[in-house]
């Protein structure tokens, strides 16, 4: 079957089986061109708690879907491919989570987004890479666990210097391997591209970007800025859907290496079986991890909107 087959087959489906398509940006081309929602987990989640539809599916790793689950206990959501994960979400269990509150029971514990349900029950705020200072900054207590990417957690220390910081160490396995050593070479080939990182980078490349910012928020900055070239230090596939949506500007990436096996994983085809009934998993959450992980998520959206 033909890609545009295939995509004129979902599209029908979509409309026959009351199913609403969210696909994070880290997906395939394909997959983005018969989505109803294009953005980042936090974002599609809140677009999947306000849809009509009765079935969402999710084109992105675990923890999304899982979100997704939490905001709209009411309408099933589904996973295409059920081995879609995320190696940092799935980088510490509960047993450790709990020894560290144990171990810092004064701290606040502030859970990224990119954690699995299971952690979020024991946490007290969620946040996403956009909210994160934001978030920090409006908690009353000055001490905070920062939860799983210290990466991350780094650089909101460093826009909030009044708290003190605890941080497991974890981080996206792709986003913190990056180095300065990369960004020189990328500067020489390309010497007048702007360096877009995102803030799960390590500290040196965060350092040295000309901004720093989440996923939506690189892709915006490109929408607007004068510039014409820019390297991207973040998921590999933001490469190409920038240069399908601004093919007058070019765009490199800052290393191959910056690419996710487990967001590359989910295919059109495993959408299409999805949408059949054939394929993919249904997410089900327990109604206590319905309560006590929507407290963190809702706790998030009340703080940072």
């Amino acid at each position: 079957m033909k890609v545009h087959t295939l995509q004129e087959e979902i599209l029908r489906l979509k409309q026959e089986k009351d199913i609403c398509i969210l696909a994070h940006a880290y997906q395939s081309q394909p997959i983005l061109e018969v989505a109803d929602y294009i953005g980042d987990s936090y974002g599609l989640s809140v677009q999947a708690s306000k849809s009509t539809h009765s079935n969402i599916i999710m084109c992105g790793v675990r923890f999304m879907a899982e979100t997704c689950k939490i905001l709209c206990p009411d309408k099933h959501v589904y996973l295409p491919n059920p081995v879609a994960g995320c190696p940092m979400a799935e980088q510490m269990d509960l047993d450790t989570l709990l020894a560290l509150k144990q171990q810092y029971p004064q701290h606040t514990v502030v859970a990224y987004i990119n954690t699995t349900a299971q952690l979020k029950t024991v946490c007290d705020v969620c946040v996403t890479s956009a909210s994160a200072v934001d978030i920090c900054r409006k908690l009353e207590n000055i001490k905070l666990l920062f939860i799983p990417d210290p990466n991350l957690g780094h650089y909101v220390q460093q826009q909030l210097p009044e708290k003190e910081f605890v941080f497991f160490d974890g981080g996206c396995p792709y986003h913190k391997h990056t180095t300065y050593e990369q960004v020189a070479e990328a500067k020489k080939i390309h010497p007048n591209a702007l360096l877009l990182v995102h803030p799960e980078c390590s500290h040196e490349v965060t350092e040295a970007g000309d901004f720093v910012g989440s996923t939506t928020a690189i892709m915006n900055y490109v929408s607007t800025s004068p510039a014409t070239e820019f390297i991207i230090a973040t998921e590999n596939s933001i490469v190409e859907h920038l240069q399908y949506e601004y093919p007058e500007k070019s765009f490199y990436p800052l290393t191959p290496s910056l690419s996710c096996p487990d967001m590359r994983v989910t295919t059109l085809m495993d959408l299409y079986h999805c949408m059949q009934g054939t394929g993919g998993e249904e997410i089900t959450l327990s109604p206590d991890v319905l309560q006590k992980a929507g407290a963190c998520i809702h706790k998030m959206m009340e703080l940072g909107g």
